[in-house]
């Protein structure tokens, strides 16, 4: 098997969000705003994007036990334990977080304001694609 090279981070997310355990289990349940802010090696890449569009982030979920294989929904002990590639868990062997997000505004190219990201503050940003059928590619 060929050895996989090591992700490269693009950017963070800037967010009120700090205590995984008072953050929304998805963006569409109360998330704040928050920003993607990009390293500037990657400001090509972005240059595409604007306000209004819709996309998919992909953060590596730092802060998740990569132990973990199984996990009761939704963080709750009255629903039945499930393997971890069941659910949407945070905890996982690779911790990818997949986040559809809106664009509300871009500042000098680097920093994105979106809304319905749940993703807790300083959470790396290792990709951002396009929702399918919104644009070709």
């Amino acid at each position: 098997m060929k050895e996989i090279p090591p992700l490269e981070v693009i950017g963070h997310v800037e967010s009120s969000l700090t205590d995984k355990e008072l953050a929304p289990k998805q963006g569409s349940e109360g998330a704040p705003d928050a920003w993607l802010v990009f390293r500037p090696s990657v400001r090509e890449a972005l240059s595409d994007l604007k306000k209004g569009d819709e996309m998919i982030v992909l953060t590596w979920l730092d802060r998740a036990d990569r132990e973990t294989l199984r996990v009761h929904p939704r963080d709750d002990p009255s629903r039945a334990l499930m393997g971890v590639f069941s659910t949407r868990s945070a905890h996982r062997p690779n911790p990818i977080g997949l986040h559809r997000v809106r664009i509300v505004s871009i500042v000098d190219g680097l920093r994105f304001r979106v809304r319905n990201l749940e993703a807790l503050d300083k959470t790396p940003i290792i990709d951002v694609k396009p929702v399918l059928g919104d644009r070709d590619g």
